[in-house]
């Protein structure tokens, strides 16, 4: 099932299957659908940009071995917090490059704060619509980016 609505940043699509939320996109694609479970992960986002919400207390999809590893490690920064990709890669026994990488294929972008991972010079890179100004304004409504 997928449910769409219009976000600060722009149209998002949030995917479920099997009662666990497993894709969140920009996206135009219709999704018309709605759940119980769809319109709590909507309001929570809602919330989340209303600055009501901090920590998402959703089911989330997050696969399984390194790559659940990972996203798990990834929701365990707080919000307004950072860490760069060299913490992460050290904690996990990872190279920085494999975080990279791993950030780039998170299917849950914002649920799962792969925005507040930052290179070791600089804000690294995101992979959603926007890019880097994406990111920038996900920091920044956060307070951790002060630009």
């Amino acid at each position: 099932m997928k449910a769409s609505f219009l976000s600060p940043l722009g149209r998002l699509v949030l995917t479920e299957e099997d009662g666990r939320l497993t894709r969140l996109a920009w996206s135009d694609e219709p999704g018309g659908e709605t759940s119980p479970l769809l319109d709590e992960a909507i309001a929570q986002v809602q919330a989340y940009f209303d600055r009501r919400l901090t920590v998402f207390d959703l089911p989330l999809e997050l696969g399984e071995g390194r790559q659940a590893l990972f996203l798990k490690a990834l929701r365990r920064i707080p919000f307004g917090e950072t860490r760069r990709y060299g913490e992460l890669a050290k904690a996990l026994g990872i190279s920085a490059q494999a975080v990279g990488q791993a950030c780039g294929r998170n299917p849950l972008p914002i649920l799962v704060p792969c925005h507040r991972v930052l290179g070791a010079t600089g804000l690294g890179g995101f992979s959603a619509p926007g890019g880097i100004e994406t990111k920038v304004a996900l920091l920044r409504h956060e307070g951790a980016l002060l630009l």
